[in-house]
């Protein structure tokens, strides 16, 4: 495990940025305008300063190829996709479009340096589990968590990875990303009835029937942790869907939104107490109402704040 500065420093970093917004037209079912009000709701009521609010810049071609394949990486930004790849990304083609992706990628980029110093870092965008090398799906256009993990292993700044999905889908796309490499290992716990239909294998997947809640969820989570925990890694991913969330249009699940904070603590907590360095995103969240997937949202870096509050020890 490697070492790094006082976990339990504070300000700590988070990414966000206005190009995380892209008009996708209204009505559309991702909340394209959670990442702006989330964030502003963050600040207005003082959990986050806007000193430790940080804007990340386009992500580098190179680093997207790490990951992605120079064909897509082409025909997206010239916005050559087909039909039908449109059709499976879910969202239409834009200009916007790329550079949202393109922003938000590389907040989670910035956002693993940073956890890497001061323990705990985050990005107000991110979870993009579903893009493969070569195409996106279920909102997905790049895989953030991939490329960020990839280019911490080409600046030699980590060795051993561990990915937290907690997204209510299941991280197909990072599955197979790192189906054949044994320093990263991909935990998903997800609806077993849910998208995707064609599931990859995660190195640890655990399927829950529709309808579960609070206390079954939290049981089975704190059984995985204990398990996964043997890998000993240097770095977490976490992606923080608000998704199981009982309301939540694509979820399936029954978490109440206090439950969803304690999934948050025990994480977060899980993270502090190995001494493991945590980067934490967004990913999904489809609530009937917009503002139960911002509150949800919000809630994750609440913990945060709280978790990693250096006043908790004295």
């Amino acid at each position: 495990m490697l070492l790094f500065a006082n976990i339990y420093s504070m300000p700590y970093s988070i990414f966000y940025s206005p190009y995380y917004y892209a008009d996708i037209g209204e009505g559309h079912v991702f909340p394209i305008r959670k990442f702006e009000i989330a964030r502003d709701i963050l600040v207005s009521e003082g959990t986050l300063l806007p000193e430790e609010i940080n804007a990340p810049e386009r992500v580098e071609r190179d680093d997207l190829l790490l990951v992605h394949t120079e064909d897509y990486i082409d025909r997206l930004t010239n916005g050559t996709l087909t039909a039908k790849e449109i059709r499976k990304l879910g969202l239409p083609w834009s200009e916007a479009l790329v550079r949202r992706s393109f922003h938000a990628i590389s907040g989670t980029i910035n956002a693993s340096r940073r956890a890497l110093v001061d323990g705990v870092s985050s990005n107000l965008a991110g979870g993009t589990h579903h893009a493969y090398p070569d195409r996106g799906e279920g909102f997905c256009v790049l895989n953030d968590v991939a490329v960020s993990i990839r280019v911490l292993q080409r600046e030699r700044l980590a060795e051993r990875f561990l990915i937290i999905d907690l997204d209510v889908h299941q991280g197909n796309g990072t599955a197979f990303i790192f189906q054949d490499s044994l320093e990263v290992f991909t935990f998903s716990m997800h609806g077993a009835k849910n998208f995707p239909l064609f599931k990859e294998t995660s190195r640890l997947d655990i399927e829950l029937a529709d309808g579960t809640a609070d206390a079954e969820y939290l049981d089975t989570l704190e059984h995985a942790l204990s398990r996964i925990r043997l890998h000993d890694a240097d770095i977490i991913f976490y992606l923080a869907g608000a998704d199981p969330y009982e309301n939540d249009r694509l979820g399936r699940l029954a978490l109440t939104k206090e439950g969803l904070r304690r999934r948050d603590e025990v994480v977060l907590n899980f993270a502090r107490s190995e001494g493991i360095p945590i980067v934490t995103t967004m990913s999904g969240g489809y609530a009937e109402k917009i503002e139960d997937t911002v509150d949800i949202h919000c809630n994750t870096i609440r913990v945060v704040k709280n978790v990693f509050n250096p006043e908790r020890d004295e």
